[in-house]
């Protein structure tokens, strides 16, 4: 048995489990992660000797269940759920059935194993178990055999007749010989016949159709789950006339449906195959058993979160409701149809009499099952290393030193032996892999080279289980050169998932069902599969992922879905197209105005602005000179500049401020540097004297902290320009406040000032240069800057060596937050502890102080002094404190490298954007660092709260601030963003498309060029596979996500920096992966180079181009002596280059566009 489920099997709870499951049904286990749930499922199957049915959420969670408890046991089966078919054509789900039958037919032999489910999958009606059972067909070489008898019962089992034998459930018959694929074969049998006895029986290779070897007999299980017998067909022709007799004809669609089960009923009445068993399912009222009926008695089902599945369930109800009224409208199915799935509650009540285990991470209200037995079992997630492999081996060292235990799934041969060499070079000699071990005694840290999803820590039993993913990271370690930000790229952080609303521009708002393979024409390749109204689905080749974005609607509602191929979705996009010119109109007026502005134009920079920032101590990132050398173009211009620069917390936006600063005092003009607390102008100011030091710049503060007397001599110096620059809070807009000679003001944090004080930063930016900075830019300051309003710099990448903050979200317990704190105080580093509400926080001290006696508190808060609060903070900056009880007033920027715990109390009670601006209190030095969201023992959250904290966990690493802007405008909806006028539009085609649209529709309002790239791209036909195979990259987002980024190739710089970062994190590159990335590339060349289209015909690749005239006789010219290869011309009606194919077709095919542009580009510098 695994070292690690031998572990986790002695965890008490488990044990008492074994014990109390059949009194105690249904029993709760709370606290859990996500990461340990499938092992300790596992873990109860090794300990109870029983079936397990794992209910899961959907199907992504249910295959990650999969995947993490296949790497532990064969003994592991996938009961997917099915497709509703409402159309007479074959469903392409062929695996998922083979899948479910496999299941199917180990249960009726009585096998013992785990099943991974959902209740959307034990919902369809299947074979009444005893005839399931009678039915296998089996032949051994003694056996005799009458063909035409045979071939019924194949037919009968739902055998599909073909000439070749292709796919499971095929079979054909040639003279004395049958072929056929049984569902429960690996490969196809042939049997060979003499007469009528069996002559042979054979394994054959259906590609090369050779046999592999000879058997001696063979079973024949049913090919369909649900068998029917001549009575059944009679019942359902019956229940099908009667639909059709009490049937008018009011128009065409009325006509359709007639038609179309007329022609059911004459194909069922001579036997006859129907496409869509489905559409007679509906009418099988009797005979039929479901997958409950198939399971043993003694089976225990293991929920992933009751409530949560009860939810999805009735969302699932909801959905196949308004599929079918949307179905029955357009004369595809009858009312009857409502019968084609088992009712859910009917479901419930079977499974109520079984045994149940509910896993949950936080304790919920439930309409189901509630619990007799409540159990708690903590486990948080494991530490994250971010690929620093050397503080993953002291960390480990340092655990075992006190009785911690460790398992490691590295993830593969390679990575286990590096890190067993690694402890070894630590000197460190009780590291061993799992095929070695005795057991943890012996060697506290076991390691196997198996995967896991995410990795977790078990107090009870002080285990610590890692995966690849805490030690190594997900991404790539190299520097991206990014790009200017547009909006296409902060739209795409908001991560599809399946099951997400997704907009396609073409075709309205559907539901994104994840990746499909398929083979068309010998050739393979990924599509994104959408799920439009009616269950309709769109199969969209990957290379056209730039025209998918999820939906982000108004007040977070679910919207409605569009009907495939309606002219209701153009007629939506039209009206929010017409809007958005109004808009667009008013806005180019707005900008009129300001260009009208004259504001200073600042001089170059000067040696000493050089100088100063030299002397910056660290290296700057490549986003962050970027930025600047924006800011500085914008001061140079005449016109006023209005940015606002974007970038995570901790990654350096306070020193590209600063040098702006200088910029602006070397011209001889003063700075306004605004900010929303007193603390944070406190640091700010410190940060100036420090930084500007060497230099003869006057830097001021004004805040509560001076005294009246202080307050009037600055005010004095900044009328007479004896200051140079100012920090403040709102104080620095009173009306008494003049400056001398005001040129630049910078905001911090802008979206903690109210609307009054916004009305002021206006009417500085009508003539002064205004730099915004923000982490969490408030959704609606995020959307003007993405539609091109304001000017957007982004910083997108960490300082070198900063480790992002592990996040835990649990439940309160004093255990695990003793540990914390002492964890941060054994290595002199200090706490923050944040409980907002001032009332009772005497209250909270006092049991802290319980708690961990051993360390020094002070507590702070907005209602006291300000010289109070500034003496508590020097001494908590000083070091003399281990933790700050403190309110939410250390939320904006105060940054301690020495604080890198924070424990945050009701975290479920506060805002998203609040929670990140709290976790990027700490992580500031180059330390691990810890966030503690807890919210009180025993409380129950509500939906909103729960998403709340599970964003924040899932936004755990660098650059999330976008994510969480656009995450909390999906929770919140984007309504409010554009006032009640607008909100419609958004509702209608979404916020990503209304934005393109506003986008495009300032650009051509302001007469600029609209690129309309998305638009009219190259349609590429090429036949060659070029998809991402599962053994490059298993995980379904970062496919997702790297299709995502083949998608936006647009030259060869973009190919050679995606080449080389996927070689770094996943290894060589196969031919397969280079095909779609050269597809990309090849599109880009082709569109903004003219060519319509490219397609591969007969032994020809055509690289069609609008109109004869689009090229030059120059240009031609040039191309044709320019391309080394062969290449004809045709410039008939539908002109074209045309080149042969050989075995290098992609690149004959880029070399030769290549050629174009760069003749092209010649071409165009000559004529301007």
């Amino acid at each position: 048995m695994n070292k690690l489920i031998e572990r986790l099997i002695s965890i008490d709870q488990l044990n008492k489990i074994k014990y109390q499951i059949n009194d105690y049904s249904p029993i709760y286990i709370q606290g859990l992660s996500d990461g340990s749930k499938s092992h300790l499922a596992y873990s109860l199957f090794e300990l109870l000797h029983q079936n397990i049915v794992i209910v899961a959420e959907n199907t992504k969670r249910a295959e990650k269940y999969l995947d993490d408890l296949n790497q532990l046991s064969d003994y592991v089966q996938y009961y997917p759920s099915l497709d509703t078919n409402f159309y007479n054509i074959k469903s392409i789900d062929d695996q998922k059935s083979n899948k479910r039958l496999e299941t199917l037919i180990n249960l009726a032999k009585g096998e013992n194993f785990i099943t991974v489910t959902s209740i959307a999958a034990i919902r369809n009606k299947l074979t009444a178990l005893d005839k399931f059972n009678k039915s296998f067909v089996t032949l051994d070489e003694e056996s005799l055999v009458d063909v035409s008898d045979f071939t019924n019962k194949l037919l009968a089992l739902n055998y599909n007749p073909t000439d070749f034998v292709e796919d499971k459930g095929d079979f054909a018959k040639r003279g004395s010989i049958i072929d056929i694929w049984p569902i429960n074969s690996g490969n196809p049998i042939r049997i060979e016949l003499f007469d009528d006895e069996v002559d042979s029986i054979r394994i054959f290779d259906k590609d090369n159709q050779r046999t592999i070897e000879k058997i001696e007999n063979i079973e024949i299980s049913p090919a369909s789950e649900l068998l029917y017998e001549n009575n059944d067909y009679q019942k359902v022709i019956n229940a099908i006339q009667k639909d059709l007799d009490s049937r008018k004809v009011y128009d065409n669609n009325d006509k359709k449906l007639i038609d179309k089960y007329n022609q059911i009923i004459s194909f069922l009445d001579q036997n006859m195959y129907v496409a869509n068993k489905d559409l007679i399912t509906a009418y099988r009222l009797d005979n039929y058993s479901s997958f409950l009926d198939y399971i043993p008695d003694d089976t225990i089902f293991i929920f992933d979160d009751v409530s949560r599945i009860y939810e999805s369930v009735v969302s699932d109800d909801e959905k196949f409701l308004q599929d079918l009224t949307y179905q029955m409208e357009n004369g595809e199915v009858f009312a009857s149809f409502k019968d084609y799935l088992i009712n859910s509650d009917e479901i419930y009540k079977k499974i109520a009499n079984k045994k149940i285990i509910n896993f949950t991470s936080i304790l919920k209200r439930t309409k189901l099952f509630s619990p007799k037995k409540i159990i708690e079992l903590k486990t948080i997630e494991a530490e994250n290393f971010n690929k620093n492999v050397e503080e993953f081996i002291k960390a480990s060292i340092e655990l075992t030193k006190n009785n911690q235990k460790i398992y490691v799934f590295a993830g593969s041969k390679s990575r286990k032996e590096k890190l067993l060499e690694s402890f070894i070079d630590h000197d460190f000699l009780l590291a061993t892999s799992e095929d070695r071990s005795s057991d943890f005694d012996k060697t506290p840290i076991i390691i196997s080279e198996k995967k896991a999803s995410e990795g977790y820590y078990v107090k009870d039993i002080n285990l610590h289980v890692f995966t690849s993913k805490e030690i190594y990271g997900r991404s790539s370690s190299k520097k991206q050169k990014s790009k200017k930000v547009s909006s296409k790229n902060i739209i795409n952080y908001s991560d599809l998932e399946i099951g997400d609303y997704v907009v396609h521009e073409n075709n309205g708002i559907g539901i994104y069902k994840g990746l499909t393979k398929i083979e068309r024409n010998d050739v393979e390749k990924d599509f994104i599969l959408i799920e439009y109204r009616g269950n309709d689905k769109l199969y969209i080749p990957v290379d056209q992922m730039n025209l998918v974005s999820k939906y982000i609607g108004n007040r977070g509602e679910k919207p409605k879905l569009s009907a495939l191929g309606s002219v209701q979705w153009q007629k939506s996009k039209q009206r929010a197209k017409k809007a958005v010119d109004e808009i667009a109109d008013d806005l180019v007026k707005l900008y009129a105005e300001r260009a009208k502005q004259k504001g200073h134009a600042f001089a170059k920079d000067t040696n000493w602005q050089d100088e100063f920032e030299n002397s910056f101590p660290y290296d700057e990132t490549f986003s962050q000179l970027r930025s600047l050398e924006e800011i500085k173009a914008d001061m140079e211009s005449e016109q006023p500049m209005d940015r606002l620069l974007c970038g995570d917390v901790g990654y350096g936006k306070t020193e590209v401020a600063l040098r702006a600063a200088f910029k602006a005092i070397m011209d001889g003009y003063q700075v306004a540097f605004l900010v929303p607390t007193t603390i944070l102008a406190n640091q700010h100011y410190h940060t100036c004297l420090e930084r500007f030091k060497e230099y003869p710049i006057n830097c001021a503060m004004l805040s509560r902290f001076n005294t009246k007397t202080k307050d009037k001599e600055i005010i004095r110096d900044i009328k007479s320009g004896k200051v140079d620059i100012v920090v403040g809070t709102h104080r620095l807009l009173s009306n008494d406040i003049k400056f001398n000679k005001l040129g630049l003001v910078i905001i911090d944090e802008e979206q903690r000032f109210g609307v009054r004080h916004k009305e002021k930063f206006k009417k500085f930016k009508s003539s002064i240069d205004v730099l915004t900075l923000s982490a969490t830019p408030i959704p609606r300051t995020l959307q003007m800057s993405l539609s091109g309003i304001r000017d957007l710099s982004t910083l997108d990448e960490p300082p070198e060596e900063r480790l992002p903050v592990n996040t835990y979200v649990l439940e309160y317990d004093s255990g695990i937050i003793r540990d914390a704190i002492l964890k941060e105080i054994n290595r002199n580093g200090q706490v923050y502890f944040v409980y907002n509400r001032v009332n009772d926080i005497e209250k909270l001290y006092l049991e802290i102080k319980d708690l961990v006696p051993e360390a020094s508190i002070d507590i702070v808060h907005g209602q006291m002094s300000p010289r109070q609060i500034e003496n508590i903070m020097f001494d908590f900056v000083d070091g003399k404190t281990d933790i700050l009880l403190a309110t939410t007033i250390i939320e904006t920027g105060m940054d301690i490298k020495n604080v890198n715990t924070i424990i945050i109390y009701d975290a479920d009670l506060m805002g998203l954007s609040q929670l990140y601006q709290l976790k990027g209190r700490i992580g500031r030095g180059y330390r691990s660092s810890y966030a503690y969201f807890t919210y009180r023992t025993g409380k129950i959250l509500t939906e909103i709260g729960e998403k709340r904290l599970k964003s924040i966990k899932d936004f755990s690493d660098f650059g999330s601030g976008y994510k969480i802007a656009m995450k909390d405008l999906e929770l919140r909806g984007a309504g409010n963003l554009l006032g009640e006028s607008q909100s419609g539009y958004v509702e209608a085609v979404g916020y990503d498309l209304y934005v393109k649209f506003l986008q495009e529709a300032v650009e051509r309002a302001s007469g600029k060029e609209v690129k309309i790239k998305d638009y009219n791209q190259a349609l590429i036909d090429i036949k060659i596979d070029a998809y991402i195979p599962n053994s490059y990259i298993k995980d379904s987002s970062q496919k997702i996500e790297i299709y995502n980024r083949i998608a936006n190739i647009d030259d060869m710089k973009d190919y050679e920096a995606l080449v080389e970062e996927l070689i770094d994190v996943y290894g060589d590159i196969p031919v397969i992966v280079d095909n779609i990335m050269y597809v990309s590339l090849i599109k880009s060349l082709a569109s903004s180079n003219g060519i319509s289209e490219i397609r591969e015909i007969e032994n020809n690749i055509y690289l069609f181009f609008t109109d004869r005239d689009y090229y030059s006789f120059e240009e031609l010219k040039g191309i044709n002596e320019s391309y080394k290869g062969e290449m004809k011309l045709d410039l008939s009606n539908k002109p074209a280059f045309i080149i042969p194919v050989t075995k290098n077709k992609l690149l004959d095919t880029y070399e030769l566009l290549d050629t174009i542009n760069k003749i092209r580009s010649k071409q165009w510098k000559r004529n301007y």
